[in-house]
Protein backbone atom coordinates (compact mmCIF):
# COMPACT_ATOMS: atom_id res chain seq x y z
CA UNK A 1 0.00 0.00 0.00
CA UNK A 2 1.48 3.32 -1.09
CA UNK A 3 1.24 6.46 1.00
CA UNK A 4 0.75 10.02 -0.14
CA UNK A 5 3.68 12.39 0.19
CA UNK A 6 3.03 15.88 -1.18
CA UNK A 7 4.76 19.20 -0.80
CA UNK A 8 4.02 22.76 -1.83
CA UNK A 9 7.73 23.59 -2.04
CA UNK A 10 9.25 24.36 -5.41
CA UNK A 11 12.85 23.74 -6.45
CA UNK A 12 13.79 27.42 -5.88
CA UNK A 13 12.37 27.21 -2.34
CA UNK A 14 14.52 24.17 -1.58
CA UNK A 15 17.56 25.86 -3.09
CA UNK A 16 16.86 29.08 -1.21
CA UNK A 17 16.59 27.35 2.16
CA UNK A 18 19.72 25.26 1.62
CA UNK A 19 21.53 28.45 0.51
CA UNK A 20 20.36 30.17 3.71
CA UNK A 21 21.73 27.33 5.86
CA UNK A 22 25.08 27.37 4.04
CA UNK A 23 25.28 31.16 4.40
CA UNK A 24 24.65 30.98 8.15
CA UNK A 25 27.30 28.29 8.56
CA UNK A 26 29.76 30.39 6.55
CA UNK A 27 29.04 33.41 8.74
CA UNK A 28 29.69 31.30 11.82
CA UNK A 29 32.97 29.99 10.44
CA UNK A 30 34.44 33.06 8.80
CA UNK A 31 32.78 36.10 10.41
CA UNK A 32 31.77 35.20 13.97
CA UNK A 33 34.95 33.38 14.94
CA UNK A 34 33.90 29.77 14.37
CA UNK A 35 37.49 28.83 13.53
CA UNK A 36 38.96 30.45 16.64
CA UNK A 37 39.00 28.76 20.01
CA UNK A 38 37.15 30.74 22.64
CA UNK A 39 34.87 30.09 25.54
CA UNK A 40 31.20 30.80 24.80
CA UNK A 41 29.71 32.72 27.70
CA UNK A 42 26.05 32.76 28.70
CA UNK A 43 25.33 36.17 27.15
CA UNK A 44 26.71 35.12 23.74
CA UNK A 45 24.84 31.81 23.88
CA UNK A 46 21.59 33.53 24.87
CA UNK A 47 21.98 35.94 21.96
CA UNK A 48 22.39 33.10 19.49
CA UNK A 49 19.45 31.17 20.96
CA UNK A 50 17.33 34.31 20.48
CA UNK A 51 18.62 34.67 16.90
CA UNK A 52 17.74 31.10 15.95
CA UNK A 53 14.32 31.15 17.59
CA UNK A 54 13.61 34.49 15.88
CA UNK A 55 14.74 33.11 12.51
CA UNK A 56 12.48 30.07 12.94
CA UNK A 57 9.50 32.28 13.79
CA UNK A 58 10.32 34.60 10.88
CA UNK A 59 10.43 31.57 8.59
CA UNK A 60 7.00 30.52 9.89
CA UNK A 61 5.72 34.03 9.13
CA UNK A 62 7.12 33.94 5.59
CA UNK A 63 5.65 30.49 5.12
CA UNK A 64 2.19 31.71 6.13
CA UNK A 65 2.47 34.81 3.91
CA UNK A 66 3.50 32.77 0.85
CA UNK A 67 0.89 30.05 1.30
CA UNK A 68 -1.89 32.51 2.15
CA UNK A 69 -1.29 34.48 -1.03
CA UNK A 70 -0.78 31.36 -3.18
CA UNK A 71 -3.08 28.64 -1.82
CA UNK A 72 -5.41 30.36 0.63
CA UNK A 73 -5.80 30.86 4.37
CA UNK A 74 -6.66 27.25 5.28
CA UNK A 75 -3.52 25.76 3.80
CA UNK A 76 -1.40 28.63 5.16
CA UNK A 77 -2.72 28.01 8.67
CA UNK A 78 -2.29 24.22 8.47
CA UNK A 79 1.26 24.23 7.08
CA UNK A 80 2.44 26.98 9.42
CA UNK A 81 1.10 25.10 12.45
CA UNK A 82 2.75 21.92 11.13
CA UNK A 83 6.08 23.73 10.93
CA UNK A 84 5.73 25.22 14.43
CA UNK A 85 4.68 21.87 15.94
CA UNK A 86 7.50 20.09 14.12
CA UNK A 87 10.03 22.70 15.23
CA UNK A 88 8.87 22.48 18.85
CA UNK A 89 9.04 18.67 18.81
CA UNK A 90 12.48 18.60 17.20
CA UNK A 91 13.81 21.36 19.46
CA UNK A 92 12.46 19.58 22.54
CA UNK A 93 13.87 16.20 21.61
CA UNK A 94 17.20 17.74 20.65
CA UNK A 95 17.56 18.94 24.24
CA UNK A 96 18.26 15.31 25.12
CA UNK A 97 21.39 15.69 22.98
CA UNK A 98 22.47 18.42 25.36
CA UNK A 99 22.67 15.98 28.26
CA UNK A 100 24.79 13.66 26.10
CA UNK A 101 27.10 16.53 25.08
CA UNK A 102 27.61 17.38 28.77
CA UNK A 103 28.49 13.76 29.49
CA UNK A 104 30.92 13.45 26.53
CA UNK A 105 32.72 16.72 27.25
CA UNK A 106 32.92 15.85 30.94
CA UNK A 107 34.30 12.36 30.27
CA UNK A 108 37.07 13.68 27.98
CA UNK A 109 37.59 16.83 30.12
CA UNK A 110 37.29 19.04 27.02
CA UNK A 111 38.21 22.64 27.95
CA UNK A 112 35.28 25.08 27.43
CA UNK A 113 37.23 27.09 24.83
CA UNK A 114 37.64 23.98 22.63
CA UNK A 115 33.98 22.91 22.64
CA UNK A 116 32.55 25.43 20.17
CA UNK A 117 34.32 24.26 17.03
CA UNK A 118 33.79 20.53 17.56
CA UNK A 119 30.06 21.21 17.99
CA UNK A 120 30.09 23.21 14.74
CA UNK A 121 31.49 20.19 12.90
CA UNK A 122 28.94 18.09 14.73
CA UNK A 123 26.19 20.32 13.34
CA UNK A 124 27.58 19.98 9.80
CA UNK A 125 27.60 16.21 10.06
CA UNK A 126 24.15 16.17 11.61
CA UNK A 127 22.68 18.21 8.75
CA UNK A 128 24.02 15.76 6.16
CA UNK A 129 22.87 12.71 8.12
CA UNK A 130 19.45 14.17 8.89
CA UNK A 131 18.92 15.00 5.21
CA UNK A 132 19.67 11.40 4.25
CA UNK A 133 17.44 9.96 6.97
CA UNK A 134 14.58 12.31 6.10
CA UNK A 135 14.78 11.29 2.44
CA UNK A 136 14.75 7.63 3.50
CA UNK A 137 11.77 8.25 5.79
CA UNK A 138 9.81 10.08 3.09
CA UNK A 139 10.54 7.26 0.62
CA UNK A 140 9.35 4.64 3.13
CA UNK A 141 6.13 6.53 3.84
CA UNK A 142 5.53 6.98 0.11
CA UNK A 143 6.08 3.30 -0.63
CA UNK A 144 4.51 1.76 2.46
CA UNK A 145 1.81 3.80 4.21
CA UNK A 146 1.70 1.31 7.09
CA UNK A 147 5.24 2.26 8.12
CA UNK A 148 3.71 5.23 9.98
CA UNK A 149 2.19 2.73 12.43
CA UNK A 150 5.61 1.11 12.83
CA UNK A 151 7.00 4.57 13.62
CA UNK A 152 4.21 5.11 16.14
CA UNK A 153 4.80 1.80 17.93
CA UNK A 154 8.55 2.45 17.98
CA UNK A 155 8.05 5.88 19.56
CA UNK A 156 5.73 4.50 22.26
CA UNK A 157 8.23 1.74 23.12
CA UNK A 158 11.13 4.22 23.10
CA UNK A 159 9.21 6.65 25.32
CA UNK A 160 8.34 3.94 27.86
CA UNK A 161 11.96 2.78 27.88
CA UNK A 162 13.11 6.37 28.47
CA UNK A 163 10.75 6.65 31.43
CA UNK A 164 12.23 3.49 32.95
CA UNK A 165 15.91 4.37 32.44
CA UNK A 166 15.70 8.18 32.72
CA UNK A 167 17.94 8.31 35.79
CA UNK A 168 20.63 5.93 34.47
CA UNK A 169 23.81 7.29 32.89
CA UNK A 170 25.63 5.31 30.17
CA UNK A 171 29.22 4.30 30.94
CA UNK A 172 31.40 5.66 28.15
CA UNK A 173 34.32 3.55 29.35
CA UNK A 174 32.36 0.49 28.16
CA UNK A 175 31.21 2.06 24.88
CA UNK A 176 32.06 -0.53 22.17
CA UNK A 177 32.74 2.07 19.47
CA UNK A 178 35.08 4.03 21.73
CA UNK A 179 36.91 0.87 22.74
CA UNK A 180 37.27 -0.17 19.08
CA UNK A 181 38.65 3.24 18.06
CA UNK A 182 41.16 3.18 20.89
CA UNK A 183 42.23 -0.31 19.92
CA UNK A 184 42.66 0.42 16.19
CA UNK A 185 43.95 4.02 16.03
CA UNK A 186 46.99 5.91 17.23
CA UNK A 187 45.60 8.51 19.62
CA UNK A 188 47.56 11.28 21.29
CA UNK A 189 47.30 11.38 25.11
CA UNK A 190 46.26 15.05 25.12
CA UNK A 191 44.42 17.64 23.04
CA UNK A 192 46.29 19.52 20.32
CA UNK A 193 44.24 22.68 20.31
CA UNK A 194 41.12 21.99 18.21
CA UNK A 195 42.82 19.61 15.76
CA UNK A 196 41.34 16.20 15.03
CA UNK A 197 44.56 14.78 13.54
CA UNK A 198 48.27 15.61 13.89
CA UNK A 199 51.49 14.25 12.43
CA UNK A 200 54.16 12.91 14.74
CA UNK A 201 57.40 11.43 13.43
CA UNK A 202 55.86 11.21 9.96
CA UNK A 203 52.84 9.24 11.22
CA UNK A 204 49.22 10.38 11.42
CA UNK A 205 47.71 10.41 14.91
CA UNK A 206 44.15 11.11 15.96
CA UNK A 207 43.57 13.38 18.95
CA UNK A 208 40.98 12.90 21.71
CA UNK A 209 39.00 15.65 19.94
CA UNK A 210 38.40 13.22 17.05
CA UNK A 211 36.91 10.70 19.49
CA UNK A 212 34.69 13.47 20.87
CA UNK A 213 33.48 14.33 17.35
CA UNK A 214 32.72 10.69 16.52
CA UNK A 215 30.66 10.22 19.68
CA UNK A 216 28.77 13.47 19.04
CA UNK A 217 27.92 12.38 15.49
CA UNK A 218 26.84 8.93 16.66
CA UNK A 219 24.66 10.46 19.38
CA UNK A 220 22.88 12.55 16.73
CA UNK A 221 22.17 9.43 14.67
CA UNK A 222 20.68 7.77 17.76
CA UNK A 223 18.46 10.76 18.52
CA UNK A 224 17.48 11.20 14.86
CA UNK A 225 16.06 7.68 14.97
CA UNK A 226 13.55 9.04 17.51
CA UNK A 227 13.02 12.58 16.30
CA UNK A 228 12.52 11.99 12.58
CA UNK A 229 9.71 9.41 13.02
CA UNK A 230 8.19 11.80 15.59
CA UNK A 231 7.73 14.63 13.11
CA UNK A 232 5.93 12.30 10.71
CA UNK A 233 3.13 12.33 13.29
CA UNK A 234 2.71 16.02 12.43
CA UNK A 235 3.32 16.09 8.69
CA UNK A 236 4.64 14.02 5.80
CA UNK A 237 5.55 17.12 3.79
CA UNK A 238 9.32 16.69 3.22
CA UNK A 239 9.92 20.46 3.15
CA UNK A 240 8.30 20.95 6.56
CA UNK A 241 10.10 17.91 7.96
CA UNK A 242 13.47 19.14 6.66
CA UNK A 243 13.18 22.81 7.61
CA UNK A 244 11.92 22.16 11.15
CA UNK A 245 14.73 19.63 11.71
CA UNK A 246 17.42 21.97 10.43
CA UNK A 247 16.25 24.97 12.48
CA UNK A 248 16.32 22.78 15.61
CA UNK A 249 19.81 21.45 14.82
CA UNK A 250 21.24 24.87 13.97
CA UNK A 251 20.07 26.26 17.30
CA UNK A 252 21.17 23.26 19.38
CA UNK A 253 24.78 24.39 19.82
CA UNK A 254 23.79 27.76 21.28
CA UNK A 255 21.22 26.04 23.50
CA UNK A 256 23.94 23.74 24.82
CA UNK A 257 26.21 26.62 25.82
CA UNK A 258 23.26 28.42 27.44
CA UNK A 259 22.08 25.48 29.54
CA UNK A 260 25.11 23.18 29.95
CA UNK A 261 26.20 24.59 33.30
CA UNK A 262 22.77 24.00 34.78
CA UNK A 263 21.81 20.78 32.97
CA UNK A 264 21.41 19.01 36.32
CA UNK A 265 18.61 21.45 37.19
CA UNK A 266 16.51 20.07 34.32
CA UNK A 267 16.59 16.44 35.45
CA UNK A 268 12.80 16.01 35.06
CA UNK A 269 12.96 17.15 31.44
CA UNK A 270 13.94 13.63 30.38
CA UNK A 271 10.62 12.38 31.76
CA UNK A 272 8.81 15.12 29.86
CA UNK A 273 10.55 14.16 26.61
CA UNK A 274 9.64 10.51 27.20
CA UNK A 275 5.98 11.45 27.67
CA UNK A 276 6.14 13.52 24.47
CA UNK A 277 7.39 10.45 22.57
CA UNK A 278 4.60 8.29 24.02
CA UNK A 279 1.99 10.94 23.12
CA UNK A 280 3.30 11.35 19.56
CA UNK A 281 3.53 7.59 19.02
CA UNK A 282 0.02 7.10 20.41
CA UNK A 283 -1.25 9.85 18.13
CA UNK A 284 0.17 8.00 15.10
CA UNK A 285 -1.34 4.69 16.18
CA UNK A 286 -4.76 6.24 16.86
CA UNK A 287 -5.13 7.83 13.39
CA UNK A 288 -7.66 5.25 12.05
CA UNK A 289 -10.02 5.96 14.95
CA UNK A 290 -9.22 9.43 16.26
CA UNK A 291 -7.62 12.51 14.73
CA UNK A 292 -5.93 15.06 16.98
CA UNK A 293 -5.91 18.51 15.33
CA UNK A 294 -2.48 20.01 14.79
CA UNK A 295 -3.16 22.93 17.14
CA UNK A 296 -4.00 20.49 19.93
CA UNK A 297 -0.81 18.54 19.30
CA UNK A 298 1.20 21.77 19.45
CA UNK A 299 -0.48 22.81 22.71
CA UNK A 300 -0.09 19.40 24.37
CA UNK A 301 3.61 19.06 23.49
CA UNK A 302 4.32 22.62 24.64
CA UNK A 303 2.43 22.01 27.92
CA UNK A 304 4.34 18.79 28.67
CA UNK A 305 7.70 20.50 28.11
CA UNK A 306 6.77 23.58 30.14
CA UNK A 307 5.46 21.52 33.07
CA UNK A 308 8.58 19.31 33.14
CA UNK A 309 10.87 22.36 33.03
CA UNK A 310 8.89 24.20 35.73
CA UNK A 311 8.83 21.10 37.96
CA UNK A 312 12.58 20.62 37.48
CA UNK A 313 13.35 24.20 38.47
CA UNK A 314 10.96 24.07 41.44
CA UNK A 315 12.53 20.87 42.79
CA UNK A 316 16.09 22.11 42.24
CA UNK A 317 15.28 25.22 44.33
CA UNK A 318 13.58 23.16 47.05
CA UNK A 319 16.48 20.73 47.57
CA UNK A 320 19.00 23.25 48.96
CA UNK A 321 16.34 24.58 51.37
CA UNK A 322 15.58 21.06 52.58
CA UNK A 323 19.30 20.37 52.99
CA UNK A 324 19.70 23.57 55.01
CA UNK A 325 16.82 22.59 57.31
CA UNK A 326 18.34 19.16 57.94
CA UNK A 327 21.60 20.80 58.91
Amino acid sequence: MHGTVETFATAPMWAGFIGFVLAMLALDLFVFGGRKAHRVHVREAASWVAVWVSLALAFAGLLWWYLNSTYGADMARTKTLEFLAGYLIEQSLSVDNMFVFVMIFGYFAVPPELQRRVLLFGVLGAIVMRAGMILAGVWLVQQFAWVLYVFGAFLVITGVKMLIVAESEPDLEKNPLLRWLRGHMRITPDFRSEKFFVRQNGMLWATPMFLVLVLIEVSDVVFAVDSIPAIFAVTTDPFIVFTSNIFAIMGLRALYFLLADMADRFHLLKYGLAIVLVFIGGKMLAVPWFHIPIQWSLSIVASIILVSVAASLALSKAKPVAAGEDA
